[in-house]
């Protein structure tokens, strides 16, 4: 469920027709953070309009749920949220029900079949008809089939209820008399759903790479980059609005720009926003971080460029799904293993302290035990700094769908019990690495996320760590947001969400970190002296001295 600070929820438009009573809206997003900044603009819209964003489904007259449709597993999840909110809707709860996103685009009919109280459907290339959408606008009401409420190149035209499902970016755009390559959507003056201090921005949509397995491009369509300017217009406004880090975003980001002819690329791009950073932020700092690189497009410029833009994190989203050649090949991921292994090589030898962070597939069809156990030594042996694991997921439309129904299956139980095996194999590298550096007592700056009510199991050195009552939930530059370990923050003095904090790493938790702000590590003392005629004790200010020291 969304939750919407107050000074950001307030509607700053005059009102919308309003044929149901609909004033209040609240949100579910579900999915990947390319979900989410859609979810967040749907939202700016609907509160531009005039109608009020709640967090509290009691007192939403309308809820949208922003589907995710990508894998069964998500398919599940967010049939489970349409009906839930469906069932609030039959109680009297809610007056409308609208879903938006992946699982419209993919599956748009046979959700009426399974969730017949959902009043509009909005899909992944019409966002900005989400009003019409929440409000029931004349479209719906004024419009049968086949009229300009329901264009005939809508996948939902035949549908009983307003729907706007342009079948590719390609219509929605001709609908919009639009003619321009690449990314043509909006993604400004989002109501943002993350914390305020850090942001998605999103630099392309959709994806060219085929893989064998992924469903993303007939859901999203052919790769679309984003201009440069309307990136670099994006992040200064999110750096005004506060945010610190910027995650940059997309199915394939080390693609950027080929389709629409920027020369400079991903490379270009970078060299772009770090300057705008650098010229917004000053001397606060900020993180640009990159996510979704594909291996095959890694060029060697795109390596010098994280090693040298100071404001680029050195961190890489590096996704290579096998090591095997073979089954790299079945997967269409168009590299091999000697690519993989000299591209992890140039990472690590040209930008010194790089974390890598990387996802594989367990039981694709056809991998045999042979070629799991040769994924499993390299990740070993590797030593990646963060890494997810799934679980093979037949998907229809797919070849991989396709070669799982005709025989070639890992069985569910052989692909869980690999994926547990690689998690295993990459937990051994994980905690050693973490326990090495609260044993180095490694320094690193901490981006305070919320305070925390965990209460990490660690046992630090005594000399160490001072007493401190307040914890906090924060990431160093390492750990992208939602998807890796946390560092804990253990401290004497209050501290904010989005504050960076210098800290010393003083322990470990598993995945997690755990870390005392360096100035509570150095003990301030104050020294009597006795002046001259007096046995009393003054103090002359405070001393440091290390803690410890007797």
């Amino acid at each position: 469920m969304a939750g919407f600070p107050p000074s950001r929820a307030r509607a700053r438009g005059s009102g919308v027709e309003d044929r149901h009573g609909i004033r209040t809206v609240a949100f579910v997003s579900l999915g990947c953070p390319k979900n989410l900044v859609d979810s967040e603009k749907m939202l700016g819209l609907l509160a531009e309009s005039g109608l009020i964003p709640v967090s509290d489904e009691s007192e939403a007259d309308a809820i949208v749920v922003n589907t995710c449709g990508f894998l069964e597993a998500s398919k599940r999840e967010s049939l489970r949220e349409v009906r839930r909110v469906s069932r609030l809707k039959q109680r009297g709860s809610c007056k409308r029900v609208v879903v938006a996103g992946c699982l419209v685009q993919r599956h748009r009919a046979r959700l009426l079949e399974w969730c017949p109280q959902i009043d509009a459907l909005i899909g992944v290339f019409d966002r900005d008809r989400i009003v019409e959408a929440v409000t029931g606008g004349p479209a719906e009401a004024d419009s049968p089939p086949g009229t300009p409420g329901f264009p005939r190149e809508d996948l939902g035209a035949d549908l009983p209820i307003y729907s706007s499902i342009a079948g590719s970016a390609a219509i929605a755009m001709q609908r919009r008399g639009l003619r321009q390559p690449g990314y043509t959507e909006d993604d400004s003056a989002r109501l943002r759903l993350t914390p305020r201090h850090y942001a998605y921005l999103r630099i392309s949509e959709g994806c060219n790479q085929n893989c064998a397995f992924c469903t993303i491009p007939g859901i999203r369509g052919k790769m679309r980059s984003k201009p440069v300017d309307r990136i670099l217009a994006e992040a200064r406004e999110l750096l005004a609005d506060g945010a610190f880090e910027l995650n940059l975003i997309g199915q394939d980001t080390t693609s950027y720009g080929q389709d629409i002819g920027y020369e400079p690329g991903l490379v270009g791009m970078l060299e772009a926003l770090d300057r705008t950073v650098v010229r917004e932020a000053g001397d606060l700092g900020g993180w640009v971080r990159l996510m979704y690189a594909y291996p095959s497009c890694f060029t060697d410029a795109m390596i010098d460029a994280v090693a040298r833009l100071p404001r680029v994190v050195k961190y890489i989203d590096l996704p290579l799904q096998h090591v095997n050649d073979r089954v790299l090949d079945r997967m269409r991921r168009r590299t091999s293993r000697a690519q993989i292994e000299a591209l992890l090589g140039k990472l690590r030898q040209r930008v010194p302290g790089i974390t890598i962070r990387t996802t594989f597939i367990s039981g694709f069809p056809g991998e045999t035990e042979r070629e799991h156990r040769e994924l499993v030594r390299f990740v070993r042996d590797f030593g990646f700094d963060a890494m997810g694991v799934f679980t093979y997921s037949p998907e229809p439309g797919t070849p991989a769908g396709a070669w799982h129904a005709a025989g070639e299956a890992v069985p569910a139980d052989v692909a869980a019990q690999r994926r547990e095996e690689l998690m295993l194999a990459q937990q051994e590298v994980a905690f050693a690495r973490n326990t090495q550096a609260a044993a180095d007592g490694l320094e690193r700056d901490v981006l305070i996320d919320s305070p925390s009510k965990a209460r990490p199991g660690f046992q630090p050195e005594k000399r160490r760590i001072r007493s401190a009552p307040f914890w906090y939930a924060g990431r160093g530059s390492h750990q992208a947001p939602q998807i890796d370990g946390v560092t804990y923050v253990r401290s004497r003095e209050e501290l904010c969400p989005g504050e960076l904090v210098r800290c010393h790493i003083v322990g470990a938790d598993g995945y997690d970190l755990v870390a005392q702000p360096v100035a509570e590590l150095t003990a301030r003392v104050s020294l009597p002296v006795v002046q001259a005629g007096h046995n009393s004790c003054n103090s002359t200010g405070p001393r440091d001295r290390p803690v410890g020291s007797p």
